[in-house]
């Protein structure tokens, strides 16, 4: 174990900035993994929606534990199986007090679980509902191997919706990122494209996977106030986590890994990402 890892463990701060405990298999275990991600040093987990039912349950979740914070929205998988009817019901949770972001959305592009034209729709108008808002999108982007057209599309969307211009600008703090893209997968060249538009990049156990060596490079480049880290639990477990169900707990191995390539303590990390969270979310006290 290294002195950094050591050091988590200790209970240096720390957050997890995508986390669906709202998922079936969090079922009357919530309370048990979140006493863990306490004990682990978390200050701040946040529960996005993917559909309807999940976007209700974060809300529900807000409600028992006040020191989560949720997000409501629709995931490219869900993106032509949710009906005006259903969209209507996301757009009036997004003012939510408790709603702090709008997604999880996107484009995947690898499994295509709802055709691309839906995708795109649905990327829009849950992209369109956060400057609505002036609450930041939550955006998952994935290509097939050895392809970039998600990330070039997610781009091509979030410039033609006005990201990271002035139409952004009348909307966000100029120092408040109006998106993040969760679960970051893709080259140093996206990543800058990104940053560029000033939006936050989130990691996750993703990073250690084969085919996402370039994360690696992509972390000593974002700037402290818009670098966040996540489990995407129960989901991407890294390594040494429990394969079958990752928890908040675990994000303390990518936080090292992070802490790792920025040659920084961990203490300066934890600092820096609690107080990223704050920035992109705008937290509760």
């Amino acid at each position: 174990m290294s002195a950094d890892y050591a050091a988590y463990d200790r209970g240096v701060r720390l957050i997890d900035s995508h986390c669906h405990l709202n998922a079936e298999r969090f079922d009357g275990d919530e309370e048990a993994v979140l006493e863990r991600a306490r004990t682990a040093g978390l200050e701040r987990i946040l529960v996005p929606g993917w559909n309807v039912a999940s976007s209700r349950r974060a809300l529900d979740l807000v409600d028992r534990f006040p020191w989560l914070d949720a997000s409501v929205g629709v995931h490219p998988h869900d993106a032509a199986k949710v009906d005006d009817a259903g969209w209507r019901e996301i757009a009036g949770w997004a003012t939510d007090p408790g709603v702090k972001a709008i997604g999880e959305t996107g484009l995947d592009y690898d499994r295509v679980f709802s055709p691309i034209p839906d995708q795109l729709t649905n990327l829009r108008r849950n992209l369109e509902l956060a400057l609505e808002t002036g609450k930041p999108a939550i955006i998952h982007v994935r290509s097939k191997a050895g392809s970039t057209e998600a990330q070039d599309a997610t781009v091509a969307a979030l410039t033609e919706l006005g990201f990271g211009s002035q139409a952004s600008l009348a909307v966000f703090d100029p120092d408040r990122p109006p998106a993040v893209i969760h679960s970051f997968s893709g080259s140093v060249d996206y990543a800058r494209r990104v940053l560029d538009l000033g939006l936050a990049i989130s990691i996750s156990g993703l990073a250690f996977r084969a085919g996402e060596e370039a994360t690696a490079e992509v972390v000593p480049l974002v700037p402290a106030e818009r670098l966040l880290v996540e489990t995407d639990s129960p989901f991407l477990s890294p390594p040494g986590a429990p394969r079958g169900r990752n928890e908040p707990e675990w994000v303390r191995i990518t936080a090292e890994w992070v802490t790792a390539r920025r040659a920084a303590t961990a203490e300066a990390v934890g600092d820096g990402l609690v107080g990223a969270y704050e920035q992109v979310f705008r937290a509760r006290g």
